[in-house]
């Protein structure tokens, strides 16, 4: 199989591109190592990948139609896995308009590169963001997903109804994954469990914002991957699938675990609650685990001692 992965170089991306090249797939990786952190860590994610003769990498964005047509003309792919986008729920508050045009614009752009160059399949990556400040938990597929609370989570809601026309109109099969809280070794700088276990280690204050009792279903990266590999796999029609750990965890256990895992207490530093932010992920994985067969076998006490290990390890490298 010949595949595209947008934002191979990144957190989700490089694992990925890893476990397609040991499947013996042709695998290329578009990235355009912007500046929403340092790109010397986009390029250490990749750095093992560049000598093999099944990985290729691509510098180009996606918003770039000129180099993606080329691209595409090129390597004649099976499927794209459309990964890259501007991340995070607080910037996105910041700047709305960059998120609607690398998310949205961007998506778009591949899709129309899918059509010209008649690629037939397509897995997106959406987020468990577009559930809002939802009531109803867990959180279902069927849930009605009309009021998203950030810009990101807009952006998102508007991927998978583009894709659905794309799906509709020209006949691609298209699948959304929504991501709930993904973590592990070569997770993005800006994320919680990053930035705790650096401030921890290092003996510098943890911003916590609210009282400790917002919840979040947190899913490791391997297991994220397990269901990446079954959804290009099963990739036809259109569906939608939540991939997520289906379990939930307090930012204040979650503290916990990581201080435990660090040999260090935290010192916390108390904010309030942000804009955007919700209450509660929660993933109900039902669909995904009778139609993909996914599996996550990972807890987050194993991972966040996975996680913590491989942060010790790193230092020093850019992680």
């Amino acid at each position: 199989m010949r595949l595209l992965v947008t934002g191979g170089a990144g957190f989700i991306g490089s694992h990925l591109c890893e476990s397609l090249v040991q499947g013996q797939h042709r695998t290329v990786c578009l990235d355009d190592f912007n500046d929403y952190y340092h790109p010397l860590i986009k390029r250490n994610n990749i750095r093992g990948l560049l000598q093999n003769p099944r990985f290729r990498l691509i510098e180009a964005d996606i918003l770039d139609e000129v180099k993606l047509d080329a691209l595409f003309s090129e390597e004649s792919f099976d499927t794209v896995v459309h990964l890259a986008a501007r991340a995070g729920v607080r910037p996105s508050i910041q700047d709305p308009k960059l998120y609607q045009r690398v998310n949205i614009e961007g998506s778009l752009k591949i899709l129309e590169a899918c059509v010209r160059h008649r690629v037939r399949k397509i897995v997106l990556a959406s987020s468990s963001s577009v559930y809002g400040s939802n009531a109803k938990v867990p959180f279902s597929e069927e849930d009605p997903v009309d009021h998203p609370v950030s810009p990101y989570a807009a952006t998102k809601k508007a991927c998978e109804l583009i894709a659905y026309t794309y799906h509709h109109l020209h006949g691609i099969a298209a699948t959304c994954l929504r991501f709930f809280t993904v973590y592990g070794p070569r997770q993005r700088p800006d994320m919680a469990i990053h930035r705790f276990t650096r401030n921890i280690l290092e003996g510098r204050p943890i911003s916590v914002f609210g009282d400790g009792s917002s919840r979040r279903d947190y899913t490791y990266i391997m297991d994220i991957i397990q269901g990446l590999l079954k959804s290009i796999e099963f990739c036809r029609d259109y569906h939608i699938y939540n991939l997520g750990e289906s379990n939930t965890v307090t930012l204040a256990d979650l503290i916990r675990m990581i201080e435990q895992a660090a040999g260090k207490k935290a010192v916390i530093e108390r904010m309030a609650d942000q804009p955007g932010d919700v209450p509660i992920t929660y993933a109900d994985i039902s669909r995904a685990r009778k139609e993909l067969g996914y599996a996550p076998s990972v807890s987050i006490d194993k991972g966040i001692v996975e996680f913590v290990r491989w942060f010790k390890e790193n230092r020093g490298t850019g992680s």
